[in-house]
């Protein structure tokens, strides 16, 4: 077997981490395009990170410099399998003791859309973008992500295909909609190992009543919003919606709170408040029925719309009839309420992996190109996890063994790009220097500052890039 050439070492911490996927990589050029692309997606800019950008050339007169074509074929061209590099990567969080997914947590389904122009560009169509909070072209992909009050990763991603791009529309075999990728995602996440405690979505999968059939006839709990206007199948005299159902619950006040339940929640910046939940009963919905219709609201009197959920959950009420013959643990109200909370965290990851790491900054037009970009920005956002709660040591490279040693395809002396191609001029922040080595600090900022019970939702705001602001009233001299 020909001895494998050693790879130039990423910077800092960020070569313990790639080091682990080496084996995955059959070449040195996608072992070295592997590190170059994390370390650009890391690397603090002023600009989208585009492939110019990961490379640290200019923006237009850099893009035939071979940095930036090596990371194009890196990306488009090269043999790399990106589904074995994410298992990799589901692998390393399951392992270490810091960021393995316990039975306490909450796997979150939820798609998530960018604009993008023209129509040859895979998977683009003219649908909904919560990026731009209207229909619009773009790509929307569904992801996963397991969550609980202290942490959060992204698992998988699957871009969904819009029907016209298939012969025969939705009537096509490979066609699938959000709803069964979704499905297959949780399913994937079982399998993989990631233990959790139910999945949660919003109320574009709750709604859904075969979405909901599909997770409970795989074995998965769940606990899914609803709109309030949400039919349901009921005789003539019963409650049709989960708004009608709730309004029938008993309410005397505080101290009288007839059907309802205190539920205290407490937030991530240490205050607490006091909601209240019940068991509704809309048709044939019920406490002891194989679906159960939860309200949880700050004011039961007046159940206001943006402080009121309303959970579809086939998790079995405790001391009911189903808790013996349920797959699942039982769980009361305040479980149900502190699952549904822990489901916001997905927005919270939309709004680093976005904003931060470039997901939604690719100039490539193939599905493998997308999917591959989509999972290196994932190990980028795994990396800053991993190196907040064990920062490795910096490796030790002899020079000598960055030497060719045999046959083995590319060339580990490629040179950096040239000045005059790099961004001229004095940062004018010293926090665009050495990045990578405080990487831990890329997210902990964040993290520290955001509410555990609901975080501004990035897809309501323009998606042009702003001059960045410390993460932390704390960290002035890093990003």
């Amino acid at each position: 077997m020909t001895k494998r050439v050693p790879c130039p070492p990423a910077p800092g911490p960020l070569e313990a981490y790639a080091a682990r996927f080496d084996d995955l990589f059959s070449t040195l050029a996608q072992r070295r395009g592997f590190r170059e692309y994390l370390a650009g997606l890391l690397l603090p800019r002023d600009r989208n990170k585009t492939l110019t950008c990961l490379a640290g050339t200019e923006p237009v007169v850099g893009a035939q410099h071979p940095a930036v074509q090596r990371l194009q074929f890196f990306l488009s061209e090269s043999t790399w399998d990106h589904e074995r590099i994410n298992a990799r990567r589901v692998e390393l969080l399951l392992a270490d003791p810091a960021t393995a997914p316990h039975a306490g947590g909450v796997l979150v389904i939820d798609d998530s859309g960018d604009r993008k122009d023209g129509t040859a560009t895979a998977h683009v169509g003219k649908q909904y973008l919560g990026s731009v909070g209207k229909i619009d072209r773009g790509v929307v992909t569904v992801t996963t992500c397991w969550a609980d009050e202290r942490l959060y990763h992204s698992l998988h991603a699957v871009p969904y295909t819009p029907a016209h791009h298939f012969p025969q529309g939705r009537n096509d075999p490979d066609f699938r909609t959000k709803l069964r990728i979704g499905a297959a995602l949780a399913r994937e996440a079982k399998q993989a190992g990631v233990s959790f405690r139910a999945v949660a979505a919003d109320c574009a999968y709750g709604d859904q009543d075969g979405f909901r059939s599909e997770l409970a006839d795989a074995g998965l709990p769940f606990v899914m919003a609803l709109k309030p206007r949400h039919g349901i199948r009921a005789r003539g005299d019963q409650a049709h919606t989960p708004v009608d159902a709730a309004r029938v619950l008993a309410w005397g006040g505080p101290w009288d709170p007839g059907d309802w339940h205190a539920v205290p929640r407490t937030f991530r910046d240490g205050h607490t408040e006091t909601w209240w939940a019940a068991d509704a009963t809309p048709g044939w919905w019920g406490p002891d029925g194989t679906t159960r219709l939860v309200v949880a609201t700050a004011d039961p009197a007046t159940l206001p719309a943006k402080a009121t959920w309303y959970l579809a959950t086939n998790l079995p009420r405790p001391g009911g009839p189903r808790e013996d013959e349920s797959r699942h643990p039982a769980a009361d109200l305040a479980e149900i309420v502190r699952v549904h909370g822990i489901r916001h965290w997905i927005e919270q990851s939309y709004k680093q992996v976005k904003d931060e790491l470039g997901w939604a900054d690719f100039q490539v037009r193939s599905d493998i190109a997308i999917r591959r970009h989509q999972t290196l920005v994932n190990c980028a956002f795994s990396f800053c996890r991993h190196a907040w709660f064990a920062p490795p040591p910096l490796p030790s490279v002899d020079a000598e063994e960055l030497e060719p040693h045999g046959p083995e395809r590319g060339n580990s002396r490629v040179p950096p790009a040239p000045n005059g191609l790099l961004a001229p001029g004095d940062p004018g922040r010293p926090w665009l220097v050495g990045a990578l080595d405080h990487a831990a600090t890329l997210l902990a900022g964040v993290v520290d500052r955001a509410p555990a019970h609901r975080t501004p939702d990035p897809d309501q705001r323009p998606r042009r890039r702003k001059t960045h602001r410390p993460l932390h009233p704390g960290l002035t001299n890093h990003r």
